[in-house]
Formats: C-alpha cells, sequence, structure tokens
C-alpha cells in the first residue's frame, strides 16, 4: 500500500466511526499529520492500542500537523510532555500509570483546561474522567504484516466533523 493510498471503511455504529489501515510507520505518522492540520485548541485526542501499536508514532505526526516544534521523545517516564507552536500540545503517555489517584497528581484536570491540544496515550485508563466530548482513536494490529487498523471514534459533533474530514481527506489522494 503506497501514501497516500490508505483504506477508510465505516465500521458501523455510530455512522461517523471509520478505520484506516496504514503499512508502515510513515503512513501512521503520515495520517497524524493530516489530523494534527485539523485540531485547534481545547481538542482532547484518546489514543488506545496494544503496546508498539503505533500511538507515539501517530501522536508524532499529531504535533508535526499542529505546527509543534521540536525533539519529540514519548513521555513515558515523565507522564507529560509539552510542545510549542501554534497550536501547543500536551502529550500524555499513562503507560506507567498504576491508580487513578496517579492521575490526579500530575493535575490532568488542569492540563484538559489548558489552550492547546491534549493527546492521551493509553486513554483507556482514565476513559471515566475523560471530557463529554473527544476523539477516541484504537490502534490494533492487523493479520497482514506491519499492518494497523487505526479506528477513529467519535465522541460529540466536533469529533464527527473532524473524522469526516480526516476521511475525506484520505479518499481524496493529493499528488
Amino acid at each position: 500500500m503506497s501514501e497516500p493510498a490508505l483504506r477508510a471503511s465505516r465500521m458501523g455504529t455510530p455512522p461517523s466511526t471509520y478505520a484506516i489501515r496504514t503499512a508502515t510507520s510513515e503512513q501512521t505518522e503520515s495520517l497524524g499529520r493530516r489530523l494534527g492540520h485539523l485540531l485547534r485548541s481545547g481538542d482532547v485526542i484518546a489514543l488506545s492500542g496494544d503496546l508498539g501499536a503505533g500511538k507515539t508514532v501517530l501522536t508524532r505526526g499529531i504535533a508535526q500537523g499542529a505546527g509543534a516544534a521540536g525533539y519529540f521523545a514519548s513521555p513515558t517516564f515523565t507522564l507529560v510532555r509539552e510542545y510549542s507552536g501554534p497550536v501547543s500540545i500536551a502529550h500524555v503517555d499513562l503507560y506507567r500509570l498504576d491508580a487513578p489517584r496517579q492521575i490526579e497528581d500530575i493535575g490532568f484536570d488542569e492540563i484538559l483546561e489548558r489552550d492547546g491540544v491534549v493527546v492521551i496515550e493509553w486513554a483507556e485508563k482514565i476513559r471515566s474522567m475523560l471530557p463529554s466530548a473527544y476523539l477516541w482513536v484504537e490502534i490494533r494490529f492487523t493479520d497482514r504484516e506491519n499492518e494497523r487498523e487505526i479506528a477513529f471514534i467519535p465522541q460529540g459533533s466536533r469529533y464527527i466533523a473532524i473524522t469526516e474530514a480526516l476521511v475525506k481527506a484520505d479518499a481524496h489522494p493529493r499528488h
């Protein structure tokens, strides 16, 4: 599968839930850049998926697409890493989170209230603490070598619009 020939498909209910398959980390990062271009301050992206599925690669693309500058690294040991740009990015990695109380210790509510986009890896650990509107993204390995299925499950009208714009852009490759 060559870039940007990614396949988008409807997954069922709700009708604005889609899956896009990528075969390389470059395609996953490119998809993240396209998503990042659509985001604005206040948006929340909640990522879920297996270890090594591509959450950090997608997040790197999101940060690039939003215009964030600087060296990009996973905040696995620090839990939160921030990137500045036209739209700032707060990258939260909850892999090492053992108890929900720990999320309060890092000031999660304050992170959500700041200007900028919040991207949360391992968001399933705090799903009940997410705002009412956000974009849930599940990244799963498929049966094909190196292929991932990235499902976009919008919660709220803003995220339905983002998902539809992302899939529409994916259906009309740029040359």
